[in-house]
């Protein structure tokens, strides 16, 4: 099973990639976890990502698609991959369909996750986590029991990432429909895809996707 889970930021594609990957057993694939480990491994392709990256530019689409291509290639992909945050292009589009039709291989599906913007901001814009322990809050939706005290170690410090506020998200949420929404075209051209709710709570969003792998 090879699926894309496409939605803008803040969207729940992470948290449901996981819970795709303890319910299949199938990896999930990013980007960055994925340049990160070409880098450890000091492949070829990983080497030319960390002097790009060391010298400040951006990793460009033909080492980025090589580096899914190796990760595709390892052994725990052979029944198939989760890919969360790529494709983000048209482009890149095109070359992960070469890729995987050059491996005699396809697409199951693409699942869009449709948000509200507002929510979505709201959503982000909230969260903090416990700085000792890392576990997660959300204002207003999940704060602790004891107002600044951590409920799982009982740290008074909390953190909230700098990038998570308002103007931001609404930042990344403009890219996001400049780059990648175009994709949602592409893949309805193609019959491969879906959308499910992810207004939802997390529960309901993981039955819908269950029920579209169910149709596959």
């Amino acid at each position: 099973m090879r699926v894309i889970l496409l939605g803008p930021p803040g969207a729940g594609k992470g948290t449901q990639a996981h819970r795709l990957v303890e319910r299949h057993g199938i990896p999930q694939l990013s980007t960055g976890d994925m340049l990160r480990a070409a880098i450890h491994a000091g492949t070829e392709i990983g080497v030319k990502a960390k002097t790009l990256m060391d010298a400040g530019a951006l990793v460009p689409d033909d080492v980025v698609n090589a580096i899914v291509a190796e990760r595709i290639d390892q052994p725990d992909c052979a029944d198939g991959f989760i890919l969360d945050g790529f494709p983000r292009t048209l482009g890149q589009a095109d070359a992960t369909a070469a890729m995987l039709s050059e491996r005699g291989l396809h697409l199951d599906c693409v699942i869009e996750f449709k948000v509200d913007d507002d929510v979505l901001v709201e959503r982000i814009s909230g969260r903090y986590t416990c700085a000792n322990c890392g576990a997660g809050y959300h204002d207003p939706n999940l704060v602790p029991k004891v107002d600044g005290v951590c409920d799982r170690c009982g740290s008074t410090e909390f953190k909230r990432r700098p990038d998570d506020n308002p103007n931001t998200v609404r930042t990344r949420l403009q890219a996001y429909y400049k780059e990648t929404s175009p994709l949602l075209g592409y893949y309805y051209a193609k019959g491969l895809l879906t959308a499910v709710d992810g207004m939802l709570d997390v529960d309901a969003v993981t039955a819908q996707i269950e029920g579209v792998l169910a149709r596959l």
